[in-house]
């Protein structure tokens, strides 16, 4: 199965989307004729891979394909493209690159691609490392990646630490920028609602790029195929990421890291026993028709499901070869035969499923999980508190221990004065003193803190009904059901939104981080161009103002700003199966995170 999506049954034209990236990827490719050796920055690899196959590269003079490292490039083409995100320490290893070649006098044109564009902090380190004009210096504007249907990401892995931490607003912009493309493409989105200082900071850029734009050559012609975009800030609701995911997809992601739509597994797990290969790389997406089925149950059920898969195709199988041919009718014959097409399908979720329960069905497994629950209910202040004591003086490892560092405070309303001093020196103690630096992150970005005089999370959870009691995992009515009996925060702010606006809840909104907006993109009454003054302007806008198109659900883009969790993926699409929904979801963020992919970046290594 490939690794590319095939994006058929998406709720807008995401195929026109991958495709003007691979148009745009070709453009540059063409930029530098002849053959050439790319070679890129290793974050942008995986992403790339969703793009284009290997076969576009060929086809357009890519001879030879590298990751930019220390190493010397061991290619002697004469002509180097490099394909890289902005970021000062690549300029550097690029610098001492291109350096060697002109050291050793080798005739080569050097050419720099930056992705989504140049930026003057790295033009400003190329210029200081004497090789600004050795270089010609190229954009490639990617922008969202299609990732799966209802996917799309920016795949920005050091968003959230950037915006909160670092006061870098790099990736705002681009997210802006990238929503503004797809306006172009697919109209303007008439209404916008948004919470959290970040999404504030989205909206703002949106409308001063609208009224950049010359009306004639925007998108204000085109009848909007997205109905309403939701803006969520991360930090809004950090409570989520750090609990453990229970979707199977959301598992695979904790345990085997999702990564660009795939996992890399030892090949033992797949059943593979071919001498030489080292991992084995299994796609993972809708274009796996089981996996479709799988991803967004809770792991609980997972088991019974495959179970009753290969049932049924044993009991198929001894229909077929104990009654004769002369008993099957041909078309009962070719069922079976797809029913078989199916099994490499049942037989790799099968091994991929056996081999999570190995790590769910651990005490170990089963009590964090038990601590994060009664976190996450507002309980057991105590016990918790003693069992993260516990995980710092066994020195598990470092993510693990801040992921629930974190969230007893978040859930807390911070830790108390003596346990917050406490525990940070004895976290010093254990893990080195360099981190110091990575508790002062988590600090800025409101992961942790000292107590309140009010802890705020109870009024939230009672008010937004985040705990859900007796919830049936394997028929399921709530959203709770992906992490087993906790609503997603941010996924309840979805639903009130679409329920009728966020005014009903503005008390309970006030408790958490950040402004609350709900606005429109107002539009002239003639044709439908946006006004050049206030474009965007106050409005409320309740589920009955979402009109079907064609007989078609209107569209949400639900915008995670800071990073989304498979699982609150899964519950989105939860919410559009059920039986009188209005809308169809399509997320977007700025990367694909799980709680400890969020806390690496912003780990200190001193």
């Amino acid at each position: 199965m490939a690794q590319i999506p095939s994006l058929d049954h998406a709720p807008i034209n995401l195929v026109a989307l991958r495709e003007q990236a691979q148009k745009e990827l070709i453009q540059v490719l063409s930029s530098v004729r002849g053959k050439k050796v790319l070679i890129l920055d290793p974050k942008l690899s995986g992403p790339l891979a969703l793009i284009a196959q290997p076969t576009l590269l060929k086809e357009n003079g890519v001879e030879n394909l590298y990751h930019l490292s220390a190493d010397p490039v061991p290619s002697e083409c004469k002509n180097v493209l490099y394909l890289v995100r902005p970021r000062i320490a690549l300029m550097k290893l690029i610098s001492s690159q291109i350096t060697q070649d002109n050291i050793q006098k080798l005739q080569k044109s050097h050419t720099l691609v930056f992705c989504p564009r140049r930026t003057i902090v790295c033009e400003k380190v190329l210029e200081e490392e004497g090789i600004l004009n050795n270089v010609t210096i190229l954009e490639y504007p990617l922008h969202f990646i299609p990732f799966d249907e209802d996917v799309l990401s920016l795949e920005l892995d050091t968003a959230f630490k950037e915006t909160k931490v670092d006061g870098d607003l790099s990736a705002i912009w681009y997210l802006a920028r990238a929503i503004t493309l797809l306006q172009s493409q697919f109209g303007v989105i008439p209404n916008i609602k948004g919470k959290g200082k970040a999404a504030v900071q989205v909206a703002d850029i949106l409308t001063r790029m609208q009224r950049e734009q010359n009306p004639d050559t925007t998108a204000a012609a085109v009848t909007p195929e997205i109905d309403t975009m939701i803006l969520i800030d991360r930090q809004v609701d950090l409570v989520t990421p750090m609990c453990w995911q229970l979707t199977y997809e959301g598992l695979i992601d904790e345990f085997l890291t999702l990564s660009n739509g795939a996992v890399e597994l030892d090949p033992s797990i797949m059943g593979i026993t071919q001498p030489g290969v080292k991992k084995a790389k299994v796609p993972l997406n809708s274009s796996d028709k089981l996996y479709r089925e799988l991803r967004d149950l809770n792991f609980g059920v997972v088991g019974q499901v495959l179970r009753n898969k290969a049932t049924s195709m044993k009991q198929d199988y001894n229909e077929v070869t104990g009654g004769g041919p002369q008993h099957q009718s041909v078309s009962e014959l070719k069922d079976f035969v797809k029913k078989l097409n199916a099994l490499p399908e049942l037989t790799r979720h099968t091994n991929i499923a056996q081999h999570l329960s190995t790590y769910t069905t651990k005490s170990k497994f089963l009590t964090r999980l038990s601590i994060e629950q009664t976190l996450v209910e507002g309980q057991s202040y105590d016990i918790s508190f003693e069992y993260v004591e516990e995980m710092i003086h066994r020195q598990e490892p470092l993510t693990s221990v801040l992921r629930l560092l974190v969230l007893l405070s978040l859930t807390s309303g911070g830790l108390q004065k003596k346990h917050f001093d406490y525990l940070r020196r004895e976290f010093l103690h254990a893990y080195g003193f360099e981190h110091l630096f990575t508790l002062s992150n988590l600090e800025k970005a409101g992961l942790l803190r000292k107590q309140e005089a009010k802890n705020s999370w109870q009024n939230i959870k009672r008010g937004l009904k985040l705990v859900v009691e007796d919830q049936d995992d394997a028929n399921p009515t709530d959203v709770s059901y992906v992490f087993s009996g906790y609503a997603p925060l941010s996924i309840r702010l979805v639903q009130q939104a679409l329920k009728g606006g966020w005014k009903a809840v503005d008390d309970l909104l006030k408790l958490l981080p950040g402004q609350s907006f709900d606005k429109k993109q107002g539009v002239t009454p003639d044709h439908g161009v946006p006004s050049r003054e206030g474009s965007v302007r106050e409005g409320s806008v309740t589920s009955d103002s979402a009109p079907a198109v064609d007989g078609r659900r209107a569209v949400v883009l639900v915008v995670f700003i800071g990073g989304v969790t498979f699982a609150e993926i899964s519950a989105l699409r939860f919410l559009g199966a059920q039986e009188g929904m209005k809308y169809d979801f399509v997320v977007a963020t700025t990367k694909l995170i799980n709680g400890t992919t969020l806390l690496k970046s912003m780990v200190e290594e001193g």
